[in-house]
Parts: C-alpha cells; sequence; structure tokens
C-alpha cells in the first residue's frame, strides 16, 4: 500500500523541515522510491526550496509547493490578502495524485497542527489532511521546558484513531534547558515509549546526514 507520513509540529520553526528532509534521504538511502511535499507556504518559500534540493530533481518546485502567498501570516489570512482560497478537496487531490507516482510521500504541514490553512465558511487545517489522506502523523517538538504539554496538547487533538498511530519527535534544541533530559521519560508517562524519538541537534548538511540517522529512520517506520 501507498504510504503517507505527515510531518506536523506543535508549532512553527520547530523542525519540521529539517526532519522532513532527513526523513526522506533516509529513505531514498534505502532506495526506497520516496518524495515529499509542502503543499501550503506563507511568507517564504525557503521550507519547500530546501525539500527541493534535497530530492535532487524528482519534482518541480511547484509541485512540492503548488499553493505559496506572500505574507507572513497563517496561510488562510495569506491567501485572503491575495484574494485566493485553497480548499480541503483540492489540497487532498493534489497528494492523492502525487501518492500514486511513488511508493513512500512525506507531506509537511505549515505551522502547527491547528493552524488554519485555507478553506471559506469551514477552514481546514492539519488535522483535516491527515484525516482525509488516512496519514501516519509526526509531531516534532522542541525538546525544552513546556514540550510536554505542548505535545500533550497535539496529541489530544488528533482523533483517536490517528493518535494511536502518531510518533513524537523531540528536536534537541539549540541551548539546552534543565528539561531536555527528562521531558522524553515524562512524556512517556502518557505515551507510548516507544513511539518517542529524541534526536540530538541537527542542521541541514549538503549530504543531509547526521550520526544515528539509520537508527531514527527505522524508528519512524515501525509500527
Amino acid at each position: 500500500m501507498k504510504q503517507v507520513y505527515f510531518i506536523t509540529g506543535t508549532d512553527t520553526g520547530v523542525g519540521k523541515t529539517v526532519l522532513t528532509c532527513l526523513f526522506l534521504k533516509g529513505l531514498r538511502a534505502r532506495g526506497v522510491n520516496a518524495v515529499a511535499l509542502k503543499p501550503i507556504c506563507s511568507g517564504g518559500r525557503g521550507d519547500a526550496r530546501t525539500i527541493f534540493s534535497a530530492i535532487n530533481g524528482a519534482l518541480a518546485l511547484d509541485e512540492i509547493n503548488p499553493w505559496y502567498f506572500r505574507a507572513p501570516l497563517a496561510p488562510l489570512l495569506a491567501a485572503r490578502e491575495e484574494n485566493r482560497k485553497i480548499e480541503l478537496a483540492q489540497v487532498v487531490a493534489r497528494i492523492r495524485a502525487m501518492r500514486k507516482r511513488f511508493d513512500l510521500l512525506i507531506v509537511e504541514g505549515a505551522g502547527g497542527l491547528l493552524s488554519p490553512l485555507g478553506g471559506n465558511a469551514a477552514e481546514f487545517n492539519s488535522r483535516d489532511l491527515i484525516s482525509a489522506l488516512r496519514a501516519k502523523p509526526v509531531v516534532v517538538a522542541p525538546n525544552r521546558l513546556g514540550v510536554v504539554n505542548h505535545v500533550l496538547l497535539t496529541l489530544d487533538a488528533l482523533p483517536k484513531n490517528l493518535r494511536s498511530r502518531a510518533k513524537v519527535v523531540l528536536m534537541a534544541a539549540r541551548k539546552p534547558d534543565s528539561s531536555a533530559a527528562t521531558n522524553g521519560k515524562l512524556l512517556a508517562e502518557f505515551f507510548p515509549l516507544e513511539r518517542i524519538i529524541l534526536l540530538p541537534r541537527l542542521k541541514l548538511t549538503r549530504t543531509f546526514q547526521f550520526p544515528g540517522m539509520t537508527r531514527s529512520i527505522g524508528a519512524l517506520l515501525s509500527e
């Protein structure tokens, strides 16, 4: 079965794109016919361009990122400033069409799980996309004080059937605080330990590699 992983987060700027690219490169190194998409961007196209670099021309930039808006706002508001509108059905159809071309698809959301992405009277968000695509959610969060609350709120916002399939990735902060050593253990009291992945401070390089990548990719793929 064609699989879709959806990279979401507790907030914007938490490391979704870094994880997306490293996950993608790890899969392709294993011989998996995989690509990543950033369907919706606002305020800059840097994330989509980073993904474009990671897939070595497998897709054009406009295929990776079909909807781009200039204003540095939530995509729903940024689209309104340009008198444009995105519908959930459009985005789902585009992703499903791409899924037919590849064995595994990684979709990176914009902002946090509930950040409004588009729509009119009934706006949609990443949770709606995950549900429509029956994707496997990966929740990315910075490993710092307050992360347990933020992760649990995000997980609680997922439908129960999706929450049971989710993975949580705690990304090391640039300047770790004293909570970083215990956040994973505390979170494991509320969420299965085997679904929590702790990653070191990651920085994208030309090779998109980091120590322990193979092990981490395996943890993301495991059921």
